[in-house]
């Protein structure tokens, strides 16, 4: 769909689709058809994810069982090949990947080491053909401030902890061109506040915990391993806009999917694993209520900030033009955000958002 215009009388619809399946095999998902990949992967060499890769591949259990690391850690990396391989195929072009990965140290037979996982991704998606940009990284800082490794403070058996995460970003193609009106009118309603814009494309993340973010429902998680929601809102309202469709290869429990829902655009996610089903319906629940709560809270947070600058540096010279504040740049004077009506169940894994046409009320 496209929200590239919206009207007081216009209804605005995302759909959502999850396909419990092997994400190996998109052939559901048409070549380049999806505008934004945003995705974990199960680490490679994470002692919580050897099942699920020994289950896709015997070789790697064994790998595993005569303590060869390397040997593991490639075969591993070959299963989540051919997923990005697939996604290469359905990205349009000039559209962009977000992999968060983390690197995995490990003592295998005595060895300890790094197995720098998203070298070794990073590596397989150039050589299908993206294009590598700056990438993120997350500094999660989740370890004790009294922590030490290895012989501590005896050199020269000591080793540095992992505190942080990659998100890699590459680009299919060349740079995405917006040429007709319309969508140009959407992206401008899509864009971002300018002190958004300072953190959110910083090359460093330092805000970001990885603690568990939860809607209202006690059960219903929005974050799959280390990965929170706002990880996936801040990628998707990045990198996207709106009515575009989103992707994520390895959805969980339906992170990126919520977080589509909240920015209005579209999304398919796979999942091999069948007992997230009822986790990923569970969102249904809480997301418009959720949704629209957090949106609010970007416009309270700009309005403290406009006004927080204003009493600095005098009146700021743009208004938004359907929220009548302040802004500090031309671009963000036709940006407003689409509460969320309603979310409906329409089949086996099918969602269908409702959004009011009407730009979100600040509080």
């Amino acid at each position: 769909m496209s929200a590239g215009n919206i009207h007081k009388s216009d209804p605005i619809h995302t759909k959502c689709k999850v396909y419990f399946d092997d994400s190996k095999n998109m052939s559901a998902v048409p070549s380049n058809s999806a505008d934004l990949i945003v995705t974990s992967p199960p680490y490679p060499m994470i002692a919580m994810w050897d099942e699920i890769f020994s289950q896709q591949n015997p070789s790697i259990k064994n790998a595993l069982e005569k303590q060869d690391g390397p040997l593991a850690f490639e075969l591993m990396h070959q299963e989540l090949d051919r997923v990005w391989q697939e996604g290469y195929r359905v990205l349009k072009d000039g559209s962009l990947a977000c992999v968060n990965i983390g690197d995995a140290a490990r003592t295998i037979n005595g060895d300890f080491r790094l197995y720098p996982n998203h070298a070794r991704i990073l590596n397989a998606l150039v050589n299908l053909g993206f294009s590598v940009l700056p990438a993120i990284i997350w500094r999660k800082q989740t370890n004790a401030p009294n922590k030490f490794m290895g012989s501590g403070m005896l050199p020269a058996g000591a080793y540095v902890t992992l505190e942080h995460e990659y998100i890699l970003i590459l680009r299919k193609g060349s740079k995405r061109e917006f040429k007709k009106d319309k969508d140009k009118q959407n992206r401008r309603r899509s864009s971002i506040f300018w002190e958004e814009r300072n953190i959110w494309f910083s090359d460093v993340w330092m805000d970001l915990q990885g603690t568990v973010q939860k809607m209202n429902n006690k059960k219903t998680r929005l974050r799959s391993g280390a990965y929170p929601f706002e990880l996936a809102y801040r990628l998707i309202n990045m990198f996207s806009v709106k009515g575009d469709l989103v992707l994520d290869p390895f959805l969980g429990t339906g992170t990126t999917m919520a977080a589509a829902m909240a920015s209005c655009r579209n999304s398919i996610g796979f999942e091999i694993d069948s007992n997230f089903k009822d986790a990923i319906q569970l969102i249904t629940h809480d997301i418009v209520e959720f949704s629209n709560r957090y949106n609010k809270n970007r416009l309270k947070k700009h309005i403290d900030f406009a006004a927080d600058r204003e009493s600095v540096k005098g009146n700021l010279k743009y208004k938004n033009k359907h929220y009548q504040f302040p802004v500090v740049t031309r671009q963000e004077t036709e940006l407003f955000f689409n509460d969320l009506e309603s979310v409906s169940i329409t089949g086996n894994g099918e969602f269908s958002v409702a959004y009011l046409g009407l730009p979100s009320q600040a509080l």
